[in-house]
């Protein structure tokens, strides 16, 4: 006798399958019709507290791994730099890690740091010197007692200093080598005449920095008061603590000068650099002044800027520069939102020599374009979802969260910054965008850098209206606005 049940089973699974599918609603035709739940996301919670001598602690435990990250920042940098020293902040924050601190002498530390598996990072910015450790939870003690020595008596032995500067000078020397570092050199210059943002390191002014400077700088300005540190990752609380008191809390506050900010203005004219290198293509950067934090419209420009050339193919410049015309691989736009002066406003392109000004014409034409019109209700809604979409992305690790915190409380961001980002992006209007178009793009005013060969568009750029002049970088590294 047959047995035919696992015929019956397979009737019977089949008629589960036809029941089920009539509930379950057919899928969309096309990718962008499928429904999607509203994105919820939180921000971690961070503890904030600032020790008896004016150390401010983020802190926030994570026992995924057997890890520990710390970041400390001191909230000093080289804005105040002069143009006869320029370059001091990268032989400083290469010296400070090289240069041995405490009893170890370079080779020990370094060697120390190998045994422990740790790694160790130190740098100096415009406006802040830092130093970036990761390592086993194991070996926090012997982390933090290495962090208090770079801190408070680090060495910047001669020899070390010796060989960064070597180092240094071999950058200056090739640092015509690349047509975009050329481009975005001549355009800070232009932009920031008279601080270190704009200056160029040259063999001259590195040699002019002494050990004597570095010593000097971090006699002056390193003082818990003036130190800020965060620390994530496979640690306990209470041990944490008492190693911060052990290494750092005979460290004595005292008055630290504040670092006086230049002025920078907007360029009263606009200019056409070109640097002639024979090469098939010119790269093209167009700049500006832009805006700080400090600027409410900062949420306007992110959507701006993301239209115009910061959203990939999503972009006008994209889309018209590359996908319509072909007239280049790849188009952009940036704004860099300054922490303290202004950041630049950039854009800029790659394409052949014979097609420089028509890409030139077009950028400048989209940027006219939206200071006249208002964008699309599609286009604006587009750059918004994909800014606050992007927002959780700066979140990626638990020290990312941590050392965010701790960056934008230093730099006097409001509170709810973080809390109402996402808010404050959804609420840009239309009219908003042109607003901040209108204020950001003075086509008068905009300095323009070309590097290439000229030959096949200098009869071509008068039709910009712009004053043209050749930048020989042998004779005049640093042109001067």
């Amino acid at each position: 006798m047959r047995d035919y049940r696992p015929f019956g089973v397979l009737t019977v699974c089949v008629a589960v399958l036809v029941l089920l599918a009539g509930c379950v609603p057919p899928l969309p035709n096309q990718p962008d019709q499928l429904q999607y739940p509203a994105l919820e996301f939180q921000l971690p919670e961070v503890e904030t507290l600032v020790l008896d001598n004016g150390i401010h602690l983020y802190l926030k435990e994570d026992r995924e791994l057997p890890l520990v990250q710390i970041t400390t920042l001191v909230g000093a940098g080289d804005i105040t730099t002069p143009k006869d020293k320029t370059g001091f902040a990268d032989l400083f924050g290469s010296t400070w890690r090289t240069g041995g601190a405490g009893e170890r002498s370079p080779e020990e530390l370094d060697e120390f740091l190998d045994h422990l598996a740790a790694n160790l990072g130190a740098s100096m910015g415009p406006y802040t010197s830092q130093l970036d450790l990761s390592l086993r939870s194991q070996d926090l003690e012997q982390g933090l007692a290495v962090l208090a020595d770079m801190l408070r008596r680090p060495k910047f032995a001669s020899e070390r200093l010796e060989l960064e500067r070597l180092q240094a000078q071999e950058q200056v020397r090739r640092q015509n080598d690349s047509p975009g570092a050329i481009s975005r050199r001549l355009l800070l210059a232009a932009l920031y005449p008279d601080c270190s943002l704009g200056y160029t390191p040259t063999h001259d002014t590195l040699a002019n920095i002494t050990r004597q400077d570095l010593i000097d700088f971090q006699q002056t300005y390193f003082a818990p008061n003036k130190l800020w540190i965060a620390v994530s990752g496979d640690f306990d609380r209470d041990k944490l603590m008492q190693l911060l008191q052990q290494n750092f809390g005979d460290w004595k506050q005292r008055e630290v000068p504040e670092q006086i900010m230049p002025t920078v203005a907007r360029p009263k004219s606009g200019l056409i650099q070109i640097v002639t290198k024979e090469l098939p293509q010119t790269t093209v950067v167009i700049g500006d002044l832009g805006l700080t934090k400090d600027d409410p419209d900062q949420y306007a420009v992110r959507v701006f800027n993301y239209i115009l050339g910061g959203g990939g193919f999503n972009s006008r410049m994209m889309r018209e520069i590359r996908s319509n015309r072909g007239l280049a691989y790849s188009a952009y736009s940036y704004f860099q939102v300054g922490r303290r002066l202004p950041g630049p406003f950039v854009a800029g392109t790659e394409t052949k020599n014979a097609t420089v000004v028509p890409a030139i014409v077009l950028t400048r034409s989209i940027m006219s374009d939206l200071r006249d019109n208002p964008v699309s209700k599609d286009e604006l809604q587009l750059a918004k979802e994909s800014q606050i979409n992007s927002f959780i992305f700066g979140f990626e690790n638990t020290h990312s969260v941590v050392n965010r915190q701790m960056t934008l409380t230093f730099f006097g961001y409001p509170e709810d910054y973080l809390a109402s980002y996402r808010d404050r992006i959804a609420a840009v209007t239309a009219a908003d965008v042109q607003r901040v178009a209108r204020e950001f793009v003075d086509l008068s005013s905009q300095q323009i850098i070309l590097v290439g060969d000229p030959e096949e568009f200098r009869a071509e750029l008068e039709q910009i209206g712009l004053p043209v002049i050749d930048v020989d970088l042998d004779e005049n590294p640093e042109i001067v606005r």
